[in-house]
Parts: C-alpha cells; sequence; structure tokens
C-alpha cells in the first residue's frame, strides 16, 4: 500500500450513503475498512469496491457493542497501520409513530445504534487519531439532527445527539490535528427510507429525494485536503428542506 494512500472506516457500508461512499472513495484510491452489521450486504460492498480497489476489508460489527467497535478499529490497525478518516454512518430507522405511542424497546434500539453506537466509534477512533495527531471523521446525523420530525421522535433524538457529539468532539481534538464534521442529510433513496411515504412538496424545495452519490460527494470533499479548515461544522444536504 502506498503510504500516502488515505485509511477509511464506513461504517453501515453495507448500504445506502455507506455503500455509495466506499464506491466512490474506492475509485478516489483509497484504502477502505467496511463495516456493517449485516454479513451479506457487507460483503456485497466488499465485491463492488474490490473492482476498483484491492485495498480494502470487510469488518462485521454491531457498532452498538464495544468489543466490536474495538474489532474494527483494531483490523483497521493492523491491516492498514493507522486510521486517517473515519465516516461513523451506520444508523436505523423505527416505524412511524407519536411519541406517547412510542414503545421503549424501540426507542431503545434506534439509540443505542444511532447515538450510542456513534459515541463508540467515536471513543476509540478518537484515541487513535490523537496518537497520530492527525484524522478527520464525517458523522452521519440528519435533518432530523437540526429539527424536529413529527412520528420519528427518537430517531430525531439519537440525531440531534449525534450533532452534539460532533460539536463537543470539534472543540475537544481541533488542537491534535482532529477535524470532525458532521452531514444532516434530508430525505435519501435508500432501501432504509422505502417505507416512508411523502410527499414531493414534504421533500423540500428540489421536491425530490436525493441520491446517495450527492451525499456521498460531500463526505468525500469533507475528508479531502480541500476541507482542511472545516471543522465542527453541521452541513446539511437536504435540498432546502430545512431552510
Amino acid at each position: 500500500m502506498n503510504m500516502e494512500q488515505q485509511v477509511v472506516i464506513i461504517t453501515g457500508a453495507g448500504s445506502g450513503i455507506g455503500r455509495e461512499a466506499a464506491k466512490l472513495l474506492a475509485k478516489k484510491d483509497k484504502a477502505l475498512v467496511l463495516v456493517d452489521f449485516d454479513e451479506k450486504n457487507g460483503q456485497d460492498t466488499l465485491s463492488v469496491v474490490k473492482k476498483h480497489q484491492q485495498h480494502a476489508i470487510f469488518v462485521q460489527a454491531d457498532v452498538a457493542k464495544s468489543q466490536d467497535v474495538k474489532k474494527y478499529v483494531d483490523a483497521a490497525k493492523e491491516t492498514f497501520g493507522r486510521i486517517d478518516a473515519f465516516i461513523n454512518n451506520a444508523g436505523v430507522l423505527s416505524p412511524p409513530a407519536l411519541l406517547g405511542d412510542l414503545d421503549e424497546e424501540t426507542f431503545d434500539r434506534v439509540i443505542s445504534v444511532n447515538l450510542k453506537g456513534a459515541f463508540l466509534g467515536l471513543k476509540y477512533v478518537l484515541k487513535e487519531m490523537e496518537q497520530q495527531q492527525s484524522g478527520v471523521i464525517v458523522n452521519t446525523a440528519s435533518a432530523a439532527g437540526i429539527q424536529g420530525q413529527p412520528y420519528l421522535g427518537g430517531y430525531a433524538a439519537s440525531k440531534h445527539g449525534v450533532v452534539g457529539l460532533t460539536k463537543t468532539a470539534a472543540i475537544e481534538y481541533g488542537p491534535s490535528g482532529i477535524r470532525v464534521n458532521a452531514i444532516c442529510p434530508g430525505g435519501v433513496m435508500t432501501n432504509m427510507t422505502k417505507g416512508l411515504a411523502s410527499s414531493p412538496e414534504e421533500n423540500g424545495p428540489l421536491r425530490r429525494l436525493a441520491d446517495p452519490i450527492e451525499v456521498a460527494n460531500v463526505i468525500a470533499f469533507l475528508i479531502s485536503p480541500e476541507a482542511s479548515y472545516v471543522n465542527g461544522a453541521v452541513i446539511t444536504i437536504d435540498g432546502g428542506l430545512t431552510s
């Protein structure tokens, strides 16, 4: 591996934004550590990525479990020697429900994956990056992380938390040469959003959902040298939905 080749971990790489980011970054000659809970989806992404980039591995992991997070961090270090960028992207939705009807088990699951999973990723990756005195992290929040989201209260709570973690980490670790930013997509055409019905008006001024590549393009910019002074930013990618 070229020692100048950027090593990137992507969680939630098995589908949606994570898979599209993996495909794009493979074409940009990044060494990749692909992480997903779903073994089949993760391996499928790896097969696609391998057409462009041989320096790629897949690690099956539940991001809500410390031992699994340590596993993918250790795999990155053992395989590539360092971690240059971290796309902290894994997440789940819950069936739409009023807060009063949202069951506790569903709420706990959404918070566990979306918020605790993001926290654990930060916790263990930041330690490695701090030793290196370099690195860049992109956390996937949501438009629901900066405004209320009717019928998706648990999801909105989790993504508001991701925004808070992002801003805190950016302040704490900026002096160590580490940049931490968040992206806030609106509606994106992924398997996760297929069950959510919406009218064109609900998708914002552009009257459509985003293609995952439109989000991946912003991720690729944020981990690049061109974004070297972007830190602590919360970037909406929602077609003007939250304007």
